[in-house]
């Protein structure tokens, strides 16, 4: 890519420039100040898409050669989020894209360097560190002074301040004070996740010191149309998005065990919590067979792994959702029971593998833990999912237009897919139906249904279906959990 050098430096600063503010601007939305994302999956192809649109000089860095080359061709590999594909077409055609997995040679031509990787969770519920640490080698491989790092990854809140930047000072030789660090979390959802970038939300920002505070906020200035929210440092910014996974977890806990509460009180939970939520106070969430994604389930660790302070109640919390694929199997074994049906002699089909409707993403779905209960009490398990094979997650797989033909003894909503509308529920051989979300009406059906929590009676389910943000007025979403990086 061809760079516009500027009157004021060959190749612009951002971090501790003399130039104004403005003017860093104009350069940075001229092609002067290339860019690097590291990272470019799901979340991390539609941010340098963006950043491409905006700044013109963007290389991608990825360590998957197929990515890169598919990338390369103007080919988007992330499904599912509409305008991806046109958007890396056009920038890579224009080239203000491209994409390698040298992420040395991209961090040396680079001035600003974003990083969205995942960061995951060992077996013991720890955050694993590793891939961030790597591209923060490759980055301190080809760090200059005047450079601006970014996260855009989650991350424990301190992790900028005690691992990223001790670590860049320790392998690129500069002084901390010669390079910028901010931590930018992302605010995104799958199947949004442009309209996301681009200013659905206000971009919060936290630099290392001031500096970095006041470069990154330049940064999004341009990236984005909503507001920039910056705050104090960069701990407090990482703590932020991790509240936000913790507030959703701890909600949905409580809708769950609500929920769970509805036979013994011998009612609709959730007509109480949508009459409940007509208080513009209350904001409860509806019950559901669990927490999945790639976000709500994994945060609460980061914090509950590295505090001395217990935090009980995120502790139970986790413990609540994490139990909901058991209580679900549960329900249905007391319901086959009713009917004489022992469920280590049932087949069982689980509607919906993906952690979430329309998203081709299972991570932490509860549809693997009700499928691996299942299995575990001997149940012969058959799946449907019109995203992915059921099979690769240890279940039969089932076409949607084949269900007449088989003879189940139960079935479980777990992910209700719009493509289950066309479902012939009439024509199925009558079966035990255990509706995790409250999402069908067999009312005129041969089968008998529990609907986990009760049904929302002259109310529409709801299906917020976010493991990104909630805006403030939505006040009737469903406990499912969450999407990023």
């Amino acid at each position: 890519m061809s760079l516009d050098p500027s009157e004021d430096e060959a190749v612009p600063a951002l971090y501790g420039s003399t130039v104004s503010s403005d003017r860093q601007r104009e350069l940075l939305t001229t092609g002067a100040i290339p860019v690097a994302v590291y990272g470019l999956g799901k979340m991390g192809l539609p941010l340098a898409g963006v950043y491409a649109e905006t700044t013109g000089t963007v290389t991608g860095v990825d360590i998957d050669p197929a990515v890169v080359e598919s990338i390369n061709g103007g080919t988007s590999h992330v499904v599912g989020e509409p305008g991806l594909e046109d958007l890396i077409a056009e920038q890579v055609e224009r080239g203000r894209l491209e994409a390698t997995t040298d992420g040395p040679a991209a961090a040396a031509d680079a001035r600003v360097h974003v990083i969205i990787v995942p960061t995951l969770l060992d077996d013991d519920d720890t955050p694993n560190l590793t891939t961030v640490e790597s591209v923060i080698d490759d980055i301190a491989a080809g760090l200059s002074p005047g450079d601006l790092v970014i996260a855009e990854s989650t991350l424990p809140p301190g992790t900028c301040r005690d691992v990223l930047e001790p670590h860049l000072v320790d392998e690129s030789g500069l002084a901390a004070d010669e390079f910028g660090i901010a931590f930018c979390p992302e605010r995104t959802s799958s199947g949004t996740a442009l309209r996301d970038i681009r200013g659905q939300y206000p971009k919060v920002v936290g630099g290392v010191d001031a500096e970095s505070t006041r470069a990154a906020a330049v940064v999004y200035d341009e990236l984005s149309d909503n507001e920039v929210h910056p705050v104090s440092d960069a701990t407090t910014a990482e703590a932020v998005k991790v509240f936000e996974g913790v507030y959703r977890d701890v909600n949905i806990a409580l809708a769950n065990e609500l929920g769970r509460l509805a036979d013994e009180l011998e009612i609709s939970v959730r007509e109480a919590i949508a009459t409940a939520n007509d208080l513009p106070m209350c904001q409860l969430h509806d019950p559901g067979p669990g927490v999945g994604g790639h976000c709500i389930p994994y945060y609460p660790h980061f914090l509950l792994s590295r505090m001395d302070e217990p935090m009980e109640l995120t502790r139970t919390a986790r413990q609540v959702n994490d139990e909901m694929p058991t209580v679900v199997v549960d329900r249905l074994e007391q319901e086959l029971a009713a009917t004489g049906i022992d469920l280590a002699d049932a087949s069982v089909v689980v509607l919906g593998v993906t952690y979430r409707p329309g998203v081709e993403e299972t991570r932490a779905s509860p549809a693997l833990g009700v499928i691996d209960e299942l299995t575990a009490r001997d149940a012969a398990v058959a799946g449907v999912d019109p995203l992915v094979d059921p099979a690769e997650y240890g279940a039969r797989a089932v076409e949607i237009d084949d269900l007449a033909a088989e003879s189940f003894d139960a079935a479980v909503i777990v992910t209700p897919h719009q493509a289950f509308d066309r479902i012939p529920w009439a024509d199925l051989e009558p079966m035990v139906v255990v509706d995790g979300r409250d999402a069908v009406d067999l009312s005129e059906t041969p089968h008998r249904v529990y609907t986990l929590g009760g049904t929302a009676r002259g109310r529409a389910p709801t299906d917020n279906g976010s493991d990104g943000p909630v805006p403030a007025d939505d006040r009737s979403v469903s406990a499912d959990g969450g999407n990023h990086v």
